[in-house]
């Protein structure tokens, strides 16, 4: 089980986090969860990747104020650079945090 303390330990430990909050009774979560996880590996190899079922961790997911789901942050050093709900695709995503990744590698 996954707590407060230790995700925040995680994103101030680690240049690039994804957080990524679902459901099991989520469909769209569990189609989506694979596809993501495998494009952010390939493409940016340094991501740290968080699964946070917000029916076994309901503070956790108040804490970040994810209300719906799937809801995926993107971290890097410990700042908060994107927040997707609901309707995104894998290569929206990609798109979205090639460049910062390539800055943060190359300094």
């Amino acid at each position: 089980m996954q707590t407060l303390e230790l995700l925040n330990q995680t994103l101030n430990t680690n240049d690039a986090v994804m957080l990524y909050f679902s459901a099991p009774t989520c469909n769209v979560c569990h189609a989506l969860k694979p596809k993501l996880t495998e494009a952010i590996m390939d493409n940016f190899p340094s991501f740290i990747i968080e699964s946070i079922d917000i029916s076994e961790t309901p503070k956790i997911a108040s804490h970040f104020s994810v209300f719906t789901i799937p809801t995926v942050l993107i971290f890097f050093q410990g700042r908060e650079f994107l927040r997707k709900s609901r309707h995104m695709s894998v290569g929206e995503v990609i798109s979205d945090i090639r460049r910062p990744y390539s800055l943060m590698v190359e300094s």
